[in-house]
């Protein structure tokens, strides 16, 4: 692949891969330090969501609220009102799903700063199976007003992430696996809230990524120039507010447009592109992602495999798209 094509804050080969939701948790505790008004709350999952690392170090700011994801968001929402900085964490399935409600009535309606973190989020939770993969997350967390969505690529991003909404007020919700994810950013790179990083540059297709699905959005890219097609690539890690110019910048320069993500086809990144394109520069999309099922038990890298979320896939889509009519 042409190094050129490269931007310069992308390593040009993946790099270790990274639990990030222990990006999250070592970033907590770094940020107690300096913010002695941040607070944590998790509904009995501490150990899985890595929140564990900043009630070791910070006790009398950490909330363990139990089975009890109603009241944890609530709570957060006392937080918040009474000046705190509250992150609230559990499994991505229970922060949205059970949750719903209150994160609707008491968080995004009064637009209050409480950060929901969540983690085990997609198909890569692997063996939980279906009960536990959620895949309807982003659309239930993005058609709430007031709430912003970020899906991080990798550890450097999720860092920068939780580091910038700490600072940022109002309601956000952010998507963390339980998979390792590939490092794909270098030092230079800087998050920034609402803007999409393009991390590639081509001219025959784009290929629109969050999460896990960026690196595979990568190394798609590779297997396309080996077919001589010059693909774009681009992490969309805020899907809202979403970055309309550059969805748009480059679906005009390129001939067809492809998402990719570990969520289901309706109502997530897919959704919300299809969305930006229809309004501003209609344009041929496939959608990569869970097509509107459930998950399975199973390994979770295999499952990406099992449901062709994988970078052949991507490139199979492109190369179908462009030899079409």
């Amino acid at each position: 692949m042409s190094k050129s094509a490269y931007s310069d804050y992308v390593l040009e080969e993946p790099g270790e891969s990274i639990y990030i939701r222990e990006v999250y948790g070592k970033t907590l505790v770094d940020l107690g330090k300096s913010y002695s008004d941040i607070v944590v709350l998790d509904a009995d999952l501490t150990v899985s969501t890595k929140t564990n690392l900043f009630g070791k170090e910070y006790p009398e700011r950490f909330f363990t609220m139990g089975v009890s994801e109603q009241d944890m968001m609530a709570t957060a929402a006392g937080f918040a009102l009474a000046g705190k900085r509250p992150f609230a964490s559990t499994f991505a399935i229970f922060a949205t799903g059970r949750a719903w409600e209150h994160v609707r009535q008491s968080i995004a309606f009064p637009k209050l700063n409480v950060k929901i973190v969540a983690t085990h989020a997609g198909v890569t939770v692997g063996e939980d199976g279906a009960t536990h993969q959620a895949l309807e997350d982003i659309c239930l967390m993005r058609v709430l007003p007031n709430m912003r969505v970020i899906v991080p690529a990798d550890a450097i991003e999720t860092e920068q992430v939780i580091r910038t909404i700490t600072d940022n007020d109002g309601p956000v919700y952010v998507r963390l696996a339980r998979a390792k994810f590939p490092t794909i950013y270098n030092s230079k790179y800087k998050f920034e809230l609402g803007k999409a990083s393009i991390l590639r540059h081509g001219s025959d297709v784009g290929i629109f990524a969050a999460g896990i699905m960026v690196s595979e959005a990568l190394q798609a890219a590779k297997l396309l120039e080996e077919q001589g097609i010059d693909a774009s690539v681009v992490n969309l890690s805020t899907i809202k507010p979403i970055d309309v110019e550059t969805i748009v910048s480059v679906a005009e320069k390129t001939k067809a447009v492809i998402t990719a993500e570990d969520h289901n086809i309706i109502g997530g990144l897919g959704g919300a592109v299809s969305e930006v394109l229809s309004e501003h520069c209609p344009t041929r999309l496939k959608r990569i992602g869970m097509k509107d099922r459930f998950g399975t038990s199973g390994n979770g890298m295999k499952l990406l495999e099992y449901f062709g979320l994988k970078a052949n896939n991507i490139a199979e889509a492109a190369i179908e798209m462009l030899n079409s009519k």
